[in-house]
């Protein structure tokens, strides 16, 4: 009876294969979850993240409309200035004597 007494009622392992880990693992998310639970109400969030992506493309639809209507006046301008530098071409060679009119 003395020995039973005298054990430790609790051993400590040093093991390290046997001391279990409180930790546990994330949960594996796929690309655009927010780790936030379903509702009940997706369909509501359907029709926001709808309109939401509707505003966004037009949104950017009207960027990229602005940018070619200010390539087209780019286009514009320098097709104006090569007329300009085509008619003084053409009068320097008159009046060198390159042309008989």
């Amino acid at each position: 009876m003395q020995s039973a007494i005298s054990r430790p009622i609790l051993r400590v392992t040093t093991n390290p294969t046997l001391l279990r880990s409180l930790s546990i693992t994330p949960s594996i998310m796929s690309a655009g979850d927010t780790g936030a639970t379903k509702s009940e109400f997706m369909g509501q969030k359907d029709s926001f993240a709808r309109r939401e992506a509707a505003h966004e493309a037009m949104y950017i639809r009207q960027v990229e409309m602005e940018k070619l209507e200010n390539l087209k006046r780019k286009v514009e301008e320098q097709r104006k200035h090569m007329n300009e530098l085509d008619k003084h071409i053409d009068e320097y060679t008159r009046s060198q004597g390159g042309e008989q009119n």
